[in-house]
C-alpha cells in the first residue's frame, strides 16, 4: 500500500472527517504527516490476515478518533504507534519528526506491548520507566487499549493456542484496567471478546439464546417504556430512551456465579434514560417519575450521582416492578455522565480546556500506578512487576517493597507485623519495630500500596499477644497463635512440675475429676488456668493444699461422726420392723440416702445383702421402682418411748462470747426438747459444729432448725443426714 492509493486516500479522508467531528480542535498536518509516515514504515509488513500491515495502525487510530476521542495527538501516536517496535526508525526519529509528546507515546506503548510478549527482562527499570510514563501521560494507555481492541477484534487469523494466550491476558489485565479508567463500553467488549475465545461452546450458544429473545424483549421494553416517555414529554424533558444492551460475558459470569440457567439470569430487563441537560436535579425528576408509575425494589437503589465511583461514574441505578411482575433495571443520567460511563478518561480529556476540575480527576485515575512504581527497584524482576501490575487492578490487596526493592503482596489492612512475617517467621517473632518510608512507626500501623517497609528485630523480643488484634494475614495470625500456645505450655507445664512436687511434700492424690473439681472451687477456669498462675506465682500453693487437707480431714471426721450419730440413733429406736413386726430378715441402711430415725422408710429386696432400708424421698429407690415395684417392702421405726426419736444437726456461724449458751439455749426453751450432745468448735473467728437431739417427728425438728437460724451469726443450720 502507497500513499497515492485511491484505498489509501480514502481511507486518510475517512479518518481526517471522523477526526473533525469529534475532537475539540485538529492538526490536520499531523496526521496527514503520520498516516503517510507509518504507510512507509509498515511497507514491507502484513499481518496474520494477509492484509499490509498498515491496516492495524490505522484502524487503532479510528478507535482513538470515534470511541475514545481525545487529541490529534493522540490519533498521530495510534498511527504511529507500532513504528519504533517493528520498523528501523527510532523514538528520538519520531520525537524529531513529531514533536515529544508523540514520541513518549509511542514509546510508551511499544514498552507495555514488551511486557505482554512473554520475554524476560533483564533490566527492570524499563518497565519502571514505562509505568512512570504512564503516569506523565494518560494517553499511552489510551492507545494501547485500542490497540487491543483491534487486536481482539481480529483474532481470528492467529492459531488457537494464541488466540487463548491473548484472550486470557486481555480478561485478566486489559478489561480490568479499562474498568478503573471508567471504559465501560471497552471493557465489555474485551470481555465478550475474550469469553468468545476462552470459551466458544458457551459462547455461541448464549449467542444464539440473545437472539431468540430480541424481539421478545424489545416489545416488552416498549410496552414498559411508553408511560415513562409520555410523563417525560409532560415534563418538557429532552431525553432518549434505549434498552440496555446484556454483555454476554456478564451474562455467563451470573450464570456460573448463581448456579442458574439462562432464563433465570436473562429475565431481568433494563433500560437508561439518557437526559439532555446539565442539571443533575432533571435526573432526580425522573427517578420520581418511574417511582409514580412502577413500585420500586427497595434495597435494589444506588446513587452515583451524589457519590461517584472512583472512576468518576455518575449514574442513579433503580429497579422496578414492571408488567406482569417482571422486574426492570433502569439507569439515568444526564449525557456528560453517559459519555464518562462509556468513554471515562477519554471523556474527562475532552472537557480539560473548560474543567479545571478534570486535571484532578486524571491524577485520581493514575495515582496508584504512581504509587506502585515510584519507589520500585532498578534490579526488580518483571515478574513481579507484572503481578503487582495485575494485583492492584483489585483492591482487596495491596503491595509493599522491602529495602532492596523486593516486592510482597499482602491483603488491604495489612500492618508491619504482617509484612514482618510474610519475609519469615523468625523475622516476625524477632519484630521490635517498623520504618516505613524511613519514618519509625507503631507496629499496627495500616499499610499502603508502595509503602517500603524496613523491620526491626532484637533476639529478646517475642510475639505480643495484643498483635492478634492487628494482624490481618492467615500466616501472622497462625504463627502468633503458635508461640502463644508454646509460650503458655511452658508456662503451664511449668506450674504443673510445682504442684506435683507439693502435692508429693503434703502426701495428697489428685485424679482428674478431683483437680477439676478444686479449679472450679478456687474460681479457676481449668486446671491448666489454675497451673499457669502457680507458675506465675500470683497464688501459693502450700494454702491450697494445707485447706484442701483440712477439709479432707473434716470430711473424714464428719463421716465417722455420722456413721457413729446414725448406728447411735438406730440402735436407739431399736432397728426396724419389717411388715409392721419384729423379724431375724437381713437388711442393712442404704448408703445413697443414709435413712436415720423419723425419715419416713421403706425395704428394697436385693440379691445377695437382703433388705436394703431407703428413705421414701431417695431418688436411687425410684429409680429402682420403676423398674420392679414387687421388690418394694413396707417397713417402719418401732415405737420409741414418748415417740420421741434421735436427729442431728451440723451448726455453723460466726464465732462470738456466749454462742453455744444461745445454741442451747434456743433448742430446750422449745417445748422443754432434750439436747443428747452439743460440740462446737472455733477458728479463724468461725465456729462449726453438731447437735444431736429429741424430737417427736420432722415438724419439731424444723421448728428447732427455724430457731437456730434466727442466732445472730449463725449463717448454717442443715439436718445432719451425711449425704
Amino acid at each position: 500500500m502507497t500513499v497515492s492509493d485511491p484505498k489509501a486516500k480514502k481511507m486518510l479522508e475517512d479518518l481526517l472527517m471522523i477526526s473533525r467531528k469529534n475532537l475539540p480542535s485538529i492538526n490536520e498536518s499531523l496526521i496527514i504527516k503520520s498516516f503517510e509516515f507509518s504507510i512507509e514504515a509498515h511497507k514491507n509488513d502484513l499481518r496474520a490476515s494477509g492484509e499490509p500491515y498498515f491496516i492495524h495502525p490505522y484502524h487503532v487510530a479510528l478507535i482513538v478518533a470515534e470511541e475514545l476521542p481525545l487529541d490529534d495527538i493522540t490519533v498521530a501516536s495510534a498511527l504511529l504507534h507500532d513504528v519504533a517496535e517493528d520498523t528501523e526508525f527510532s523514538i528520538s526519529l519520531l520525537a524529531k519528526e513529531f514533536g515529544s509528546s508523540v514520541a513518549e507515546i509511542v514509546d510508551g506503548v511499544t514498552k507495555i506491548s514488551g511486557i505482554f510478549k512473554g520475554q524476560e527482562i533483564t533490566k527492570a527499570e524499563n518497565y519502571r520507566k514505562l509505568l512512570l510514563s504512564m503516569v506523565k501521560d494518560v494517553r499511552v494507555i489510551l492507545v494501547k487499549f485500542a490497540d487491543r481492541l483491534h487486536n481482539m477484534r481480529t483474532l481470528d487469523f492467529v492459531n488457537p493456542e494464541k488466540q487463548r494466550r491473548i484472550a486470557q491476558e486481555t480478561l485478566e489485565i486489559y478489561a480490568p484496567f479499562a474498568h478503573r479508567f471508567g471504559l465501560g463500553r471497552v471493557k465489555w467488549e474485551l470481555e465478550d471478546l475474550s469469553f468468545k475465545y476462552l470459551n466458544r461452546d458457551a459462547f455461541e450458544e448464549l449467542v444464539k439464546k440473545v437472539k431468540a429473545k430480541r424481539k421478545e424483549r424489545e416489545s416488552y421494553i416498549k410496552k414498559f417504556s411508553d408511560p415513562i416517555v409520555q410523563k417525560l414529554d409532560e415534563h418538557n424533558l429532552k431525553y432518549e430512551v434505549s434498552g440496555r444492551p446484556k454483555h454476554l460475558y456478564s451474562i455467563y459470569r451470573k450464570m456460573v456465579r448463581r448456579n442458574k440457567p439462562f432464563e433465570e439470569i436473562y429475565d431481568l430487563f433494563a433500560i437508561r434514560v439518557i437526559l439532555d441537560t446539565e442539571n443533575t436535579y432533571d435526573c432526580y425528576t425522573t427517578l420520581g417519575i418511574v417511582n409514580q408509575i412502577y413500585l420500586p425494589v427497595p434495597d435494589r437503589f444506588k446513587d452515583y450521582i451524589s457519590i461517584p465511583k472512583t472512576n468518576n461514574y455518575q449514574s442513579i441505578h433503580t429497579t422496578v416492578v414492571g408488567p406482569e411482575g417482571r422486574l426492570v433495571e433502569i439507569q439515568i443520567r444526564t449525557k456528560k455522565m453517559h459519555e464518562v460511563a462509556e468513554r471515562g478518561v477519554a471523556a474527562h480529556w475532552r472537557y480539560k480546556e473548560n474543567k479545571t476540575a478534570s486535571e484532578k480527576d486524571l491524577e485520581n485515575w493514575v495515582n496508584w500506578i504512581r504509587d506502585i512504581f515510584e519507589n520500585a527497584s532498578k534490579d526488580e524482576a518483571r515478574k513481579d512487576l507484572m503481578e503487582s501490575f495485575k494485583l492492584n487492578l483489585y483492591q482487596d490487596e495491596i503491595y509493599v517493597f522491602t529495602p532492596k526493592g523486593d516486592l510482597r503482596r499482602l491483603p488491604v489492612e495489612s500492618t508491619p507485623v504482617d509484612f514482618a512475617f510474610e519475609i519469615h517467621s523468625k523475622v516476625g517473632y524477632h519484630c521490635i519495630g517498623a520504618k516505613v518510608n524511613g519514618k519509625i512507626v507503631p507496629l499496627d500501623t495500616v499499610l499502603h500500596s508502595g509503602d517500603q517497609l524496613e523491620i526491626i528485630t532484637s533476639k529478646t523480643q517475642h510475639p505480643n499477644k495484643n498483635w492478634i488484634k492487628f494482624v490481618t494475614t492467615h500466616k501472622a495470625k497462625t504463627a502468633i497463635r503458635k508461640w502463644m500456645k508454646k509460650e503458655e505450655d511452658e508456662i503451664v507445664n511449668s506450674g504443673k512440675e510445682i504442684w506435683e512436687k507439693k502435692i508429693k511434700k503434703f502426701k495428697l492424690t489428685f485424679n482428674q475429676q478431683d483437680l477439676d473439681r478444686l479449679a472450679t472451687s478456687l474460681k479457676f477456669d481449668s486446671p491448666r488456668h489454675m497451673f499457669r498462675t502457680i507458675a506465675q506465682g500470683k497464688v501459693n500453693v502450700d494454702d491450697i493444699l494445707t485447706a484442701t487437707k483440712e477439709k479432707e480431714k473434716r470430711e473424714k471426721v464428719s463421716v465417722l461422726e455420722f456413721d457413729t450419730f446414725a448406728n447411735s440413733a438406730r440402735s436407739n429406736a431399736g432397728g426396724v420392723l419389717v411388715e409392721g413386726i419384729d423379724s431375724n430378715i437381713l437388711y442393712s441402711y442404704a448408703k445413697c440416702c443414709n435413712p436415720i430415725p423419723g425419715d419416713p422408710i421403706i425395704g428394697y429386696i436385693t440379691v445377695g445383702e437382703g433388705v436394703k432400708i431407703h428413705r421414701k424421698t431417695c431418688s436411687n429407690l425410684l429409680r429402682l421402682s420403676e423398674m420392679d415395684t414387687s421388690k418394694l417392702l413396707p417397713v417402719q421405726w418401732p415405737e420409741t418411748e414418748g415417740s420421741l426419736f434421735v436427729a442431728g444437726l451440723t451448726v455453723m456461724g460466726e464465732d462470738s462470747p456466749g454462742i453455744l449458751n444461745e445454741i442451747s439455749h434456743s433448742i430446750v426453751s422449745y417445748q422443754n426438747t432434750n439436747i443428747k450432745s452439743i460440740n462446737i468448735s472455733t477458728g479463724d473467728s468461725a465456729f462449726e459444729g453438731s447437735v444431736t437431739v429429741y424430737v417427736h417427728d420432722i415438724g419439731h425438728l424444723s421448728k428447732i432448725v427455724e430457731r437456730l437460724k434466727k442466732i445472730r451469726g449463725v449463717y448454717s443450720v442443715e439436718r445432719f443426714d451425711g449425704s
